[in-house]
């Protein structure tokens, strides 16, 4: 019995800690949040159906020891080993396979992987010295047999319980790092912080602004995708020097009041709404909410600070409509940006090529400049509009702006444009919005060559979904030559849209993973140079 036991010992170690790894890895992209652990799971039962047997088992082992005798305690000891080989050998190819973007392991995640190990040992303690009172040694080592392929199969849950029994703890570390950073930037009053949200195109009108900026400022802007108050908390505690003059701060949200959030933290000067559109809609719950939570940043703006908004988005426009008259929007001014009105800032004679885009800008003073730039595709001239508009209020004229424009470079992940001979890459990875990817596949019809789309299609998009992502079949179908979709399930909808409009169907191929459809676009034959567009790429919980 002992030697069963320690097989089981040796077998339950492994499987423990590699359940625990990729639960704790899908726990952190969804955000540390229990719900959306709790609504993900639901979701994906069908990749962890192990885990619920393995518990099962372990119940059964620890519930009947004492009835259990002979053959058919051995032979449900051998199916406990069995199951656990399986979880070993399935969960080291998950965690292999999701590496999009890597568990890290950040104390916060540390602090829960040790909470949870304490429990179990804990539990596991527990046990062992009730079970020693009765003096049982055959039964301590059938039940501690079955406790360890429970706690195995138990890591479906237990990163959610680490979370809820560390959260007064978390609360109190994030206070007072929130505190800290809050005392750095009351100590830089003169500090301009931009605050910057949008449902897309935040992260670009970010780093377009910091490229203009810089022409005349000292400028800090919030690395990456660190736009939740603790990624902002950091960006401020590490790296806010002395000698910053502009604080560009990316706003993001999943649920309603997350902006006035960060607001409350960092309280901006002047603020810019770059989108409002359909994203999230999972956690959002609304169109309405997304609205709504946008203009939190609106509404935290100060007497005097500039408020620049998004002249050609029509959810903005239909927001503003319904506040008419709320001294919420304004108290501070409005400043438009448009490339299709002709108020506030606005864009015209815009000439897009494979080769990049010029436009000319109409400032609401009158002055007007005729600019060029390398990204391409007339989407991206409504970004760029914005950090114009901001760069020239905050006192850079239009001409010194001209050569920041001419050096602005494609954000990563985000219509980036990579040669590789005659392959052109275009990575749109980080794109998920239904405007953006209509955007993105008419950039695609504008190249002189073999056009192959590669798409898991569109997430986070409510009960609507299926629909945005029949409708971007349609878009593709009229840009594309060669359409490779990724997950056959999910991409149906896609595939629906496309051959709606006539689409040859041998031109469309469905594969398991981005990397066989990148491989596959290597290998069609042609004479034609190769646009290959990376639309969307989902993340590791997808």
């Amino acid at each position: 019995m002992i030697v069963r036991a320690l097989i089981t010992l040796v077998l339950a170690v492994p499987a423990f800690w590699l359940t625990l790894r990729y639960n704790m890895h899908m726990f952190q992209l969804n955000g540390y949040i229990n719900k959306e652990q709790t609504a993900w799971l639901r979701k994906n039962r069908h990749l962890q159906w192990i885990l619920w047997f393995a518990m099962i088992l372990g119940l059964v082992r620890m519930i009947l020891p004492a009835q259990l005798y002979g053959v058919v305690d051995i032979v449900l000891d051998v199916l406990i080993w069995l199951t656990l080989i399986v979880i070993i050998l399935v969960y080291r190819l998950m965690v292999e396979m999701n590496s999009k973007k890597p568990l890290k392991f950040t104390p916060r995640v540390k602090r829960m992987i040790g909470t949870d190990i304490f429990v179990c040992l804990l539990a596991a303690g527990i046990i062992a010295l009730a079970l020693f009172a009765e003096g049982s040694a055959g039964g301590i080592l059938k039940i501690m047999s079955g406790f360890l392929i429970f706690a195995a199969g138990s890591q479906l849950w237990m990163d959610m319980l680490a979370n809820t029994v560390n959260k007064p703890i978390e609360r109190g570390i994030n206070n007072g790092y929130i505190n800290d950073a809050k005392r750095i930037l009351k100590e830089k009053p003169d500090l301009i912080i931009i605050g910057v949200t949008g449902s897309y195109g935040k992260t670009s009108v970010k780093f377009y602004l910091e490229t203009l900026l810089r022409q005349r400022y000292r400028v800090l802007v919030t690395p990456a995708s660190y736009n939740t108050p603790m990624g902002v908390v950091i960006t401020i505690r590490k790296f806010l020097k002395p000698a910053h003059e502009v604080f560009v701060c990316e706003m993001g949200a999943r649920y309603t009041g997350e902006i006035k959030e960060l607001c409350d933290l960092v309280h901006p000067r002047h603020g810019i709404i770059a989108s409002v559109g359909p994203q999230h809609l999972d956690t959002f719950g609304s169109i309405e909410n997304i609205k709504k939570t946008k203009f939190e940043l609106a509404e935290a703006l100060p007497e005097g600070g500039m408020l620049f908004l998004n002249g050609d988005n029509e959810y903005i426009n239909e927001m503003l409509s319904e506040r008419k008259g709320s001294k919420a929007v304004y108290d501070s001014p409005v400043l438009y940006y448009s490339q299709k009105s002709g108020s506030g800032y606005y864009a015209s004679d815009i000439e897009v090529s494979n080769r990049g885009t010029e436009f000319t800008v109409n400032a609401p003073d009158g002055g007007t400049e005729r600019f060029s730039m390398k990204l391409v595709g007339a989407h991206n001239v409504i970004n760029v509009m914005g950090a114009i508009a901001v760069a020239h209020e905050l006192g850079i004229p239009l001409e010194e702006l001209r050569i920041p424009v001419r050096r602005i470079q494609s954000v990563p992940h985000r219509m980036e444009m990579k040669n590789h001979g005659d392959v052109t890459i275009i990575d749109d990875a980080f794109n998920s919005n239904p405007i953006g990817s209509k955007a993105a596949v008419e950039t695609l019809a504008m190249m002189d060559g073999m056009r192959i789309l590669i798409t898991p299609g569109m997430v986070e998009l409510g009960e609507d979904e299926a629909e945005y992502n029949r409708k971007f079949g349609t878009y593709a179908a009229d840009c594309c030559d060669r359409i490779f979709l990724v997950g056959r399930k999910h991409t149906e909808p896609i595939k629906d849209g496309i051959l709606s409009k006539g689409f040859p169907e041998k031109n469309i191929e469905v594969f398991d993973n981005v990397q066989d459809a990148i491989a596959r676009a290597y290998a069609v034959k042609t004479e034609q140079h190769k646009y290959i567009l990376l639309e969307n790429d989902l993340p590791d919980n997808y």
